[in-house]
């Protein structure tokens, strides 16, 4: 979910519009601040909810007061809070350093309806990372303590007028949760320059960025800043980019189109610009302004991304294979990640196997140019270097043979 209505802001600004005119009328919207919303009890029965052992319990509330009367009604965006203690004086933010004190964490996921299904792996993580219970412990159950928090967002998710429902509780049975870091932020791939491709299926339709070895990501929210290397091609530039054969965008995880970076179509000298939509008019298409490598570098804390001409020395190889203990280390053909019929120098296989492996990049039909490492998930492969690791899973493996970077990526 985690819904941003940046039109909610509009609408404010418009109605501040409206109200200080000087020939006022009734009928003009005016701004107003809720004072009760009630949150229903869960419908759970009277019972322990062993939250290790159940999926999700829903929850309903009634809608507050319209954040204004009239003909402009404001969105509200509702957030779930828990609490082991009843209090609700001082929230866990994974953004502090220290938490000492807090009594209560939202869980991340939000919505605009009056009702949602909380999942229970969710919320034992949240009361995992509220409580801190040791992993040997034997946890007793407990109540459990929830209200619901409305409130008006703008674009950078701001709040505004919030208000916060009455509380009710019901009985659980928490678990330990092993708390990891939070795995690296990832943006996709999708366009012309793509194979023409526009959709959302990873490893189909948009492909992973890669991440960079060594690079130190967030451990609270995973971000940072991941980057692509490869060959890009000119276009005719236009607003919908409808002639822009090599064309292409950025997508987030969640393939929201109003959140994704594009071009600039506001700028006529528009190449090799790359902006972020933040729910606004789409930019259009991203184009390089002259054919050749390309550097394109994101930074997930910020929502910036450049791109820059490459300098450095470029081999084409033609097409690139993986060899491992997976397939008797027989040569098989990587798929490229441009376009048929242009140069290119990033490749990617979807790897899916019961059990753990190993493998390299080499060139087509001989071992005297082949890239390998010892690290996972991330590395840089050198010639006849070690074998890359990799564990029982599904995973797509992206490979660039000018730098010998992989970055290997969970598709479960």
């Amino acid at each position: 979910m985690k819904n941003i209505f940046s039109y909610a802001m509009m609408s404010i600004a418009a109605i501040a519009a409206f109200t200080s005119c000087a020939d006022d009328r009734d009928s003009n919207p005016t701004l107003t601040q809720p004072t009760t919303f009630v949150l229903n009890n869960p419908e759970v029965g009277t019972g322990v909810v062993d939250l290790e052992k159940s999926t999700s319990f829903d929850l309903t509330w009634s809608q507050p007061t319209e954040y204004t009367t009239q003909n402009a009604p404001v969105v509200a965006t509702y957030t779930i809070q828990l609490s082991s203690k009843g209090t609700f004086n001082q929230e866990y933010l994974e953004s502090n350093d220290d938490n000492t004190g807090a009594d209560f964490i939202s869980i991340d996921e939000t919505t605009t309806s009056c009702a949602t299904s909380l999942e229970t792996s969710a919320v034992a993580k949240k009361l995992q990372m509220l409580n801190d219970y040791p992993e040997d412990a034997d946890i007793l159950s407990e109540p459990l303590y929830i209200r619901v928090k409305s409130a008006v967002l703008d674009a950078s998710q701001k709040a505004y007028y919030p208000i916060v429902s009455n509380v009710v509780s019901m009985n659980i049975q928490p678990y330990y949760v092993e708390l990891k870091d939070a795995a690296p932020i990832m943006w996709y791939l999708v366009g012309n320059m793509f194979g023409g491709k526009w959709g959302s299926e990873i490893g189909v339709d948009a492909l992973p960025m890669f991440l960079k070895d060594g690079y130190e990501y967030n451990k609270k929210d995973g971000s940072g800043e991941i980057e692509y290397l490869n060959w890009f091609g000119t276009g005719e530039y236009s607003s919908s980019n409808e002639n822009g054969d090599y064309g292409w965008k950025i997508q987030s995880s969640t393939f929201d189109w109003n959140y994704g970076f594009g071009g600039n179509a506001a700028d006529a000298a528009a190449y090799d610009k790359i902006v972020y939509r933040n729910g606004g008019n789409d930019g259009g298409h991203i184009l390089a302004s002259a054919d050749g490598v390309y550097l394109v570098t994101v930074n997930t804390a910020k929502n910036t991304a450049t791109m820059e001409k490459y300098e450095g020395t470029v081999t084409d190889y033609g097409h690139i294979q993986i060899s491992g203990d997976f397939n008797n280390w027989v040569d098989e053909p990587m798929l490229a990640y441009n376009k048929d019929g242009v140069e290119n120098h990033a490749w990617y296989y979807v790897l899916e196997t019961s059990e753990s492996t190993s493998f390299k990049f080499k060139i087509e039909g001989s071992w005297d140019t082949n890239w390998g490492s010892s690290t996972f998930p991330t590395g840089i492969g050198t010639n006849n270097g070690n074998n890359i690791p990799v564990a029982a899973g599904k995973w797509i493996i992206s490979f660039n043979d000018i730098t010998g970077a992989y970055s290997i990526l969970s598709l479960e």
